[in-house]
């Protein structure tokens, strides 16, 4: 298979360990642990943990996003195992191939809603990523793709000409999804993508996911720290502990009969949830 080509499995991770190199006063660091993951074709994975659990490591390596650094100085870096990502192998991986995986890799990122260019109106911001690759696009060309895919998240085209700044948190984060689906990807890694909006407009944004996932039948991976999110979208999910993967299957295969103590810890968790308390356990927006 064609690096890029449509793979039965858009990402394929075996014994897949991520490494921060040491900086400063701070020594290396070990974020992900043998990690052994598919996501089938059409596939939405959830990723649930708790902060510092790797998630968004995970995230940022299987997206191409790895080439600039964090607010660290540091980038992460596969040390051990490999990792394929749309038939694309990202140990070693060239800028030329690791620009064609971004291509087809749509990332929303946890802070995305929160980070939008405050100069940029929004039909800006979502024709960004177009016109990085390629100055010269048609303009008319572009003024149509970016209608049509502000359309799709459900976005009145008013707000083309408008500023992030002038818009809810719930609208800023549809605008940010606009930006990570606007090449058509076949896979769309989101984390946290309810992050920062508000609590009444949650479950439209998941929700909003789901549909154009189902509509334009591209694969996923979610991450959240709230299962009740990963419950509207996910057909599976996978547990991470201390950056190793704990548990994989479905919701239900997860949590009726869990093996590791930490998995354990959150069906119980989440069986209190069920008989009346809020899902959200307050695991914390990952930071690593």
């Amino acid at each position: 298979m064609k690096p890029g080509a449509a793979p039965l499995f858009p990402i394929v991770t075996s014994d897949l360990t991520i490494e921060y190199a040491p900086h400063g006063a701070s020594p290396a660091f070990v974020a992900v642990h043998g990690l052994n993951m598919r996501i089938e074709a059409g596939e939405v994975i959830g990723l649930l943990g708790e902060s510092g659990s790797g998630k968004s490591t995970i995230a940022r390596v299987l997206s191409g996003r790895t080439a600039s650094s964090d607010s660290s100085g540091v980038r992460p870096q596969i040390t051990g195992g490999e990792a394929t990502v749309l038939g694309f192998p990202l140990r070693r991986i060239s800028r030329r191939r690791q620009r064609r995986l971004t291509f087809g890799v749509g990332m929303l990122a946890q802070d995305a809603a929160e980070t939008l260019p405050s100069t940029l109106t929004v039909a800006e911001i979502v024709a960004e990523p177009v016109l990085e690759r390629d100055r010269r696009y048609n303009h008319r060309a572009l003024e149509t793709r970016v209608a049509t895919m502000v359309d799709a998240v459900r976005l009145p085209l008013n707000v083309l000409g408008k500023y992030p700044y002038e818009l809810p948190s719930g609208q800023r984060q549809r605008v940010a999804l606009a930006r990570s689906l606007v090449f058509g990807p076949s896979l769309l890694i989101a984390d946290e993508p309810t992050a920062g909006v508000d609590v009444i407009v949650r479950n439209a944004v998941i929700d909003l996911i789901g549909e154009l996932q189902r509509e334009r039948a591209f694969s996923a991976l979610v991450i959240s720290h709230d299962l009740a999110v990963l419950r509207r979208v996910a057909n599976r999910i996978g547990v991470m502990h201390q950056g190793v993967l704990v548990a994989l299957g479905t919701i239900d295969e997860v949590f009726d009969d869990p093996w590791h103590p930490y998995v354990a810890g959150l069906a119980a968790a989440f069986a209190a949830d069920d008989a009346g308390v809020d899902h959200d356990l307050a695991l914390d927006d990952d930071p690593v």
